[in-house]
């Protein structure tokens, strides 16, 4: 059944009329309220502005030429209020040239009303305002439910990842920065027996909830040990493992970027398979002058893109005193304030110039890397994972010695 103009309730939001001629103060306002809508008025555009503030109207009915204040710039600045982002603007205005529509929808107006004012146009004007401001209302509950949602379940990725890890011959340190939207981002490190330790990263494909689940299975799957058939001190293995367990076809069209390595600290060898991931990057040299980097990567294709895939595998022995950087792409691919795209290449130098600080901190490089992009926020997930290989005898003074599992 349609809704008639009296079916409107007696405590509905506000309106508001700003206009400097009381005639059609008066007018307006007695229309309004006999439909039974909440007025209040203001006679210029700062007073609007005043009461805009103090009530938070539905709609904003507003004279286009004003003194003190015109209606665009009132327009303008109520538009720019966040709490007030949704109320419906109307101009009224005796202009009538495109040039002049143009610039009122420039300046955020939703609607016009020509003078001299027809009252069943805007009884029809103010019911069809009031309909777009509650689903324009409701657009933006919804919008921060998710956003609430979205917060609360980066924090419970971040809650699983591991805490950092300090032994007489291997340190671990991490940073997770969850995007606005949060990402498919997530390391660990396990310890497969009291000599082998195994590290990955992985990147889900897209965003949201949907990106970040596959994630956290991912991680569960191998803390658990549960892939059938495989040996988790073979990345290779590992890899395919994870592939046939997640094809896309499956898995709502998610596919991952995964590096995986495992480190023997008896052979100090590193055994290490990727699949579509950035390199790991090992980092060793004693000084500036012998900073070497290697970049540590197989070919291969992100998990769960193809079914039956094999993985290659690649082995490095370590010379301590090295260190090893894990991340997702979200930590260089950026944008620079000069519109030009930061990459890996300055994101290596940047390493480069971490290594060589005697009191290095991750925070360090989160820093820079904040200062380097244009916004505020991070576009993708960032995620960075730092393990250092220490000699015996460059060991810290005390150590914890390393769990048998996780």
């Amino acid at each position: 059944m349609a809704l008639r103009d009296c079916d409107f309730p007696k405590d509905m939001e506000h309106i508001l009329i700003v206009d400097d001629d009381p005639a059609i103060q008066i007018l307006v306002k007695r229309t309004l309220v006999s439909q039974g809508y909440q007025v209040a008025v203001a006679s210029d555009g700062l007073a609007g502005l005043a009461k805009a503030r103090e009530l938070q109207p539905a709609m904003v009915i507003c004279d286009w030429v004003m003194p003190r204040l015109n209606g665009l710039e009132v327009c303008r600045q109520i538009k720019a209020m966040p709490e007030l982002s949704t109320t419906f603007f109307i101009l009224l205005t005796s202009l009538g040239s495109v040039e002049d529509r143009v610039k009122g929808l420039d300046a955020g107006a939703d609607d016009f009303l020509c003078k001299p004012i027809e009252m069943f146009e805007l009884k029809a004007r103010v019911r069809a305002g009031l309909r777009l401001h509650q689903l324009s209302s409701d657009l933006q509950k919804q919008k921060r439910l998710l956003e609430t949602e979205l917060a609360e379940a980066a924090e419970y990725v971040s809650s699983i990842l591991p805490e950092p890890l300090q032994t007489a011959e291997i340190q671990i340190d991490t940073r997770f920065i969850p995007s606005r939207q949060l990402g498919g981002d997530s390391f660990d490190y396990v310890w497969l027996d009291s000599d082998c330790l195994a590290i990955y990263l992985l990147d889900v494909s897209g965003h949201g909830l949907r990106a970040a689940l596959p994630s956290l299975a991912v991680i569960n799957l191998l803390r658990s040990r549960k892939l059938l058939q495989v040996d988790y001190y073979q990345p290779g293995e590992v890899l395919r493992g994870l592939n046939d367990v997640f094809q896309m076809t499956q898995r709502n069209d998610k596919y991952f970027t995964i590096w995986y390595g495992v480190y023997n600290r008896r052979t100090q060898e590193l055994t290490y398979a990727s699949a579509g991931h950035p390199p790991a990057l090992l980092l060793s040299g004693s000084s500036a002058a012998d900073l070497r980097v290697e970049p540590l990567k197989t070919p291969g294709f992100p998990a769960g893109m193809f079914p039956d895939i094999e993985y290659d595998e690649a082995v490095c022995v370590l010379e301590a005193p090295a260190s090893l950087y894990l991340f997702s792409d979200g930590i260089y691919e950026l944008c620079q304030a000069d519109g030009e795209l930061w990459g890996l290449e300055e994101f290596v130098e940047e390493l480069k110039v971490y290594q060589q600080l005697p009191d290095g901190n991750l925070d360090w490089i989160v820093n820079r890397v904040r200062a380097i992009n244009a916004h505020a926020y991070f576009d993708d997930d960032v995620s960075l994972m730092q393990i250092d290989f220490h000699r015996q005898t460059d060991a810290p003074a005390v150590a914890t010695p390393p769990p048998p599992s996780r």
